[in-house]
């Protein structure tokens, strides 16, 4: 078996369908991530405060980059995530997918960055922190 993450691709889908870790590796789990405000003036806990869910998305992925750059890891080294979306006003009440892409894809499977994690995205009925739309938890792996 090879000592690198091996990752499966879903066509061009900016997710792989299977990423596999080797026993050697070091996993390093990511507590859920919310949203910084993006608009002090905007009244608190509510959505105008944090921004629009693409808004929120990049928010929470320059955090998850932050978190993880303490331990040498960057966001290329995600091998899993979870992300928990509530429904918005202009979606009718159902998750925002396109705000989620419009986000995420400024992070994976890009030209600098062109690792994609595994990936799971569903609407729950609510967030700890009033006016978040969007809560994502993360494994990065570590190949040594």
């Amino acid at each position: 078996m090879s000592d690198s993450i091996q990752r499966t691709s879903v066509g061009t889908f900016p997710i792989s369908q299977t990423v596999t870790v080797p026993a050697s590796a070091s996993l390093i789990f990511v507590s859920g991530t919310l949203p910084d405000v993006a608009n002090p003036d905007a009244p608190p806990g509510t959505p105008a405060a944090y921004g629009n869910t693409e808004v929120q998305t990049v928010s929470v992925f320059n955090k998850l980059r932050n978190i993880l750059r303490q331990q040498d890891l960057d966001l290329g080294d995600i091998v899993q995530l979870r992300i928990f979306l509530l429904g918005t006003e202009e979606t009718g009440g159902r998750l925002d997918f396109a705000g989620l892409q419009a986000g995420y894809t400024q992070f994976f499977g890009t030209q600098e960055q062109p690792n994609k994690p595994a990936r799971t995205a569903l609407q729950v009925a609510g967030l700890p922190l009033p006016g978040a739309l969007i809560e994502v938890e993360a494994v990065a792996a570590r190949a040594v």
